[in-house]
């Protein structure tokens, strides 16, 4: 028996990836505008410091919570139909958020924003599985994918900041209306609907303990890595993790699961979804120390600091367009191991910055990360992807992503809390100094801007030294760590063949590779066999 070969996309189908771009690039482009805008939006709302935290969290919230449930609807209901729906509903939520009159009205705004995102995420990333067949196509337009949503982080700063020089603050959440009525224009014309005839009707009690289980983990992990190990988050993870056992529990017994743990009986899926949430937890958690020390260590304005990150954003995306292609010749296992290994390197180059070094060597060492984590998220989605059948696109797409947001908020509340601990111990500020100063790097900026010059270059001077050898301590074990997930990575996947492989030798093989239990080609979409 011999499987047919997959049929290459054509015009119409990266036409269609570029409408797909469109909402993938917001959902990135919203968490980030918010930055610049929140100072000035609290104060022509009069929103409180509470509402404040409300306004800027309720997004990712909402998004880690529903994207399990936004997944699999879409393989229920149909993946175009669903992501058409949430493009108006963002479409929607954001001139509500732009013309919000109080800060109730902004948080609610922001809430339905997260559920519109919590759609578009899993549903672009599922329909690139439906448009791309051929997987070596496939790679690349993950690749391009990728790379919008890494470029979303940056021009949601830029952008936010020309707005605000120009309009009232809620200008910035008009910058992804016109882009949505395109794709609801669009949308039904290029893309290609799909769903499994099979999938039965949602299951209303699983939705609520996925809820129940994703958004207090979120939560605690966000409030572990603002206020330490401390008993209210430590609960808030506790009672996430409790809901998610009761979760998994229920979708092992159901007919029609909201969640299928099936998929993860097969290796390459689960290692892929493994590695991925590594590296987010460990290099995404890094951009806060970055940022911080380009800005408050660096003394670099936010423009100024945008600016010496865009050798990281120009690796990133080099690294993105790059490594489907050589996806060709060499196996996955060897690209993902010799990507992680630029990181670590990039991470021991971090560990040769100090206060005076100036921006060069930081700007350096991001550049290296970023460049690495090319092949990480490229191939790593590519894996998840193409792993799964055809039918469950769109739950391996929420895992994707749900995996990304608990990654980065576990990595913010571990090596944040590391940071904050060799900042605190290694910190002794001068005397008559205010003790917030002993909290943070920000909170002692703060703290001299209101002292005299001489006693403020005496509170700062061993303060940034403080934070420094947190961030080099953060990366030497940021780099232990990827060292360890690489050759994890080059043990569990090195049978997965190259891309690259003649679709000839592929398809006579098929078959044999599944009845041994053998790992299939990466991306083929044939490669449903249980590990």
């Amino acid at each position: 028996m011999t499987h047919t070969i997959p049929a290459r996309a054509g015009r119409r189908e990266w036409l269609a990836l570029a409408v797909l771009a469109l909402p993938t690039l917001l959902v990135s482009l919203d968490v980030h505008v918010l930055l610049l805008a929140l100072p000035r939006l609290a104060a022509a709302a009069s929103a409180s410091s509470v509402e404040q935290l409300w306004i800027t969290d309720v997004y990712g919230f909402a998004m880690a919570g529903f994207l399990i449930t936004m997944g699999t609807l879409g393989d229920r209901i149909g993946r175009r139909k669903l992501l058409l729906l949430g493009a108006a509903a963002f479409g929607a939520a954001s001139v509500a958020a732009a013309f919000a009159t109080s800060p109730a009205m902004l948080i609610a705004a922001r809430a339905a924003l997260g559920v519109a995102g919590a759609v578009l995420a899993p549903s672009t990333m599922s329909l690139i599985r439906t448009l791309f067949r051929d997987p070596r196509q496939m790679g690349l337009a993950i690749g391009l994918w990728g790379l919008c949503f890494s470029a979303g982080a940056v021009i949601g700063p830029v952008a936010g900041g020309a707005l605000l020089a120009h309009f009232w603050w809620g200008s910035v959440f008009l910058l992804g209306v016109p882009a949505m009525v395109l794709l609801l224009v669009a949308g039904p014309v290029l893309l290609p609907e799909h769903r499994d005839p099979d999938a039965g009707t949602p299951d209303l009690v699983s939705v609520a303990l996925s809820l129940a289980a994703v958004i207090p983990a979120i939560h605690g992990l966000k409030e572990l890595a603002h206020d330490g190990w401390r008993p209210l988050p430590l609960a808030s993870l506790a009672t996430g993790i409790v809901f998610a056992a009761v979760f998994a529990r229920r979708q092992r017994r159901l007919e029609h699961p909201l969640l299928d743990l099936r998929l993860f009986a097969n290796r390459s899926f689960g290692t892929a979804l493994g590695a991925m949430m590594s590296g987010t937890l460990l290099i995404g958690a890094l951009m806060l120390f970055i940022t911080q020390d380009l800005q408050l260590v660096e003394g670099l304005s936010p423009l100024g600091a945008a600016l010496w990150m865009m050798p990281a954003i120009a690796a990133n995306t080099v690294s993105f367009v790059v490594s489907p292609v050589l996806a060709r010749r060499f196996r996955p296992a060897h690209l993902l191991a010799a990507g992680l290994a630029i990181s670590v390197c990039g991470l021991i180059v971090l560990t040769r910055t100090g206060t005076t070094s100036g921006p060069a060597t930081l700007a350096t060492g991001f550049a290296l990360i970023f460049l690495g984590a090319g092949p990480l998220v490229t191939l790593s989605t590519g894996l998840v992807l193409g792993s799964a059948p055809a039918e469950k696109a769109g739950s391996a797409a929420a895992l994707n992503e749900t995996s990304g947001q608990f990654g980065f908020a576990f990595g913010l509340a571990a090596l944040g809390s590391i940071g904050a601990a060799v900042y605190t111990s290694r910190f002794t500020p001068p005397e008559n100094v205010p003790a917030a100063a002993r909290d943070s790097l920000a909170d002692a900026v703060a703290v001299a801007q209101h002292l005299p010059a001489d006693l403020a270059r005496a509170l700062l001077t061993p303060a940034r030294a403080a934070f420094v050898d947190g961030l080099h301590l953060v990366a030497v074990i940021s780099a232990a760590a990827l060292a360890v997930v690489a050759v994890l990575i080059l043990r569990l996947l090195r049978h997965v063949p190259p891309t690259g492989r003649a679709e000839s030798d592929v398809d006579t093989r098929t078959d044999l590779d599944a009845r041994r239990g053998r790992p299939l080609p990466f991306g083929h979409p044939v490669d449903r066999t249980p590990r």
